[in-house]
């Protein structure tokens, strides 16, 4: 807003354009060889999304053996990854033999890996502490988790938290069915994203700023489970995952989150036809895997970037820089004319009119030291239900007798709407400029 102010927030030239992961970085070798079997080994680098489609071909079981797989990797590597924190801790021999026990890569597992800051709220699996072990134990649907970490040397408050998880794991009914790994880096971030079965994300909205972790997962064919927030409100479908409406209640999100996993999260996993395949959460996977993979990788954000913004500054800028910078000086000269000129500019007459010829307005300007072509004299009128603003330029219809530097402008506005609705207003103009991006100036004319 300082930077264009009074300019309506939807005419702000301000837009977004949403991080992405590189695919080849994050995908484990037993989803690279889906993958590559379904798409070829050059898919990555092809040109467009439509390079890897060949993914929603891919066979249930084909799917279902590689999702086992990379679990199995990821349960071998925390034994291994605990064994060897425990060691470092001078753990008690029976508790570091135990480790060898950990995990079962057959049991729906989900994954928790954030920096503990209080907005991620990573104690909100921890709302109801006894009914998150009732989850991790049922006999029949059991759940495994691993939760890894780091807080801030000086925040006090996400260092209680991890406290909180190791009290947690340290829980006998739990043993072997969560573990908290410490030093979380970019080996372990591999495997998490590799291996889980459900990505769990529970910020505070609007804090994510994009959240790029729960990306990695989906070459993997692992499902996120995440708040409304950063990258999954703009790519959550009910088939490719599941939400969280993270309202500011936490006891409201816990009880979301909880029922989620009581019910069709684990129920999804578990219901298995006589083959042993959970056919709805494989074809869940392979949405997610087909329609958000390419969609949120490097490969679209950089293709974004350079076609929605790179390449047309590079064509502006040889326009400009030909001729020894002959467009750009000029343009230099108009700003500062208009910079200077644009408070001057005095009204002599505003009307709004009904008539035979529809809804109308006319303006009578005296420019001053300015050209009819260094202005645009508009009338604005916000859209109606979110729809976009309705901005009408009016015509310059003369010249004014006796008055310096005089001219009249004319707009016809649509005949459904109150000419009062229409605010009139002066902006900059130049054919090569963008405008309000190059020059902010605005002059919104009173009646």
């Amino acid at each position: 807003a300082p930077v264009f102010p009074q300019w309506p927030a939807d005419e702000v030239p301000v837009g977004h354009i949403t991080n992405g992961i590189h695919v080849p970085s994050w995908d484990s070798e037993e989803a690279d060889d889906l993958w590559s079997s379904a798409c070829g080994t050059g898919r990555w680098f092809a040109n467009g999304p439509g390079a890897v489609e060949g993914i929603a071909d891919a066979s249930d079981e084909a799917i279902w053996a590689m999702r086992g797989r990379s679990r199995a990797a990821l349960v071998a590597y925390a034994r291994e990854r605990m064994a060897q924190q425990l060691s470092s801790s001078d753990a008690d021999p029976a508790e570091l033999a135990a480790s060898g026990q950990l995990f079962d890569p057959d049991v729906l597992t989900l994954c928790f890996a954030r920096r503990f800051a209080t907005y991620k709220r990573p104690g909100l699996l921890l709302h109801d502490p006894d009914r998150l072990a009732q989850l991790l134990t049922d006999a029949e649907r059991p759940m495994q988790l691993v939760v890894t970490g780091k807080a801030h040397p000086a925040d006090e408050a996400g260092q209680q938290l991890i406290q909180a998880w190791d009290e947690f794991v340290r829980r006998p009914d739990v043993a072997g069915r969560v573990a908290f790994l410490a030093d979380y880096d970019l080996p372990l971030a591999k495997y998490l994203v590799q291996g889980a079965d459900v990505w769990v994300n529970t910020p505070r909205r609007p804090w994510e700023a994009s959240g790029t972790s729960g990306m990695k997962v989906l070459v993997n064919g692992g499902l996120n489970l995440s708040v409304l927030d950063g990258w999954w409100a703009e790519a959550y479908e009910p088939d490719l995952g599941w939400a969280l409406s993270g309202d500011d209640d936490d006891a409201r999100t816990a009880e979301e989150l909880y029922g989620l996993l009581e019910g069709e999260v684990r129920q999804s996993f578990y219901d298995r036809d006589a083959a042993g395949i959970p056919r709805h959460w494989v074809e869940r996977v392979r949405r997610s895997m087909t329609v958000l993979t390419p969609r949120f990788s490097a490969d679209r954000t950089v293709r974004q970037y350079t076609e929605a913004y790179y390449l047309p500054m590079a064509r502006t800028y040889r326009a400009r820089a030909e001729g020894a910078g002959a467009l750009g000086a000029e343009l230099e000269t108009w700003r500062r004319r208009v910079d200077d000129g644009l408070p001057s500019i005095r009204v002599a007459r505003l009307d709004r009119a009904t008539d035979e010829r529809g809804n109308s307005v006319e303006v009578d300007l005296l420019l001053g030291d300015l050209e009819v072509g260094d202005v645009r004299v508009e009338l604005y009128a916000h859209g109606s239900e979110g729809a976009p603003p309705d901005v009408v330029t009016a015509d310059h219809v003369g010249e004014l007798d006796g008055a310096g530097n005089g001219h009249t402008y004319r707009a016809v506005l649509p005949a459904d709407r109150d000419p009062a609705e229409y605010a009139a207003r002066i902006v900059p103009s130049h054919p090569a400029a963008s405008i309000p991006l190059e020059n902010a100036a605005i002059r919104w004319l009173e009646p």
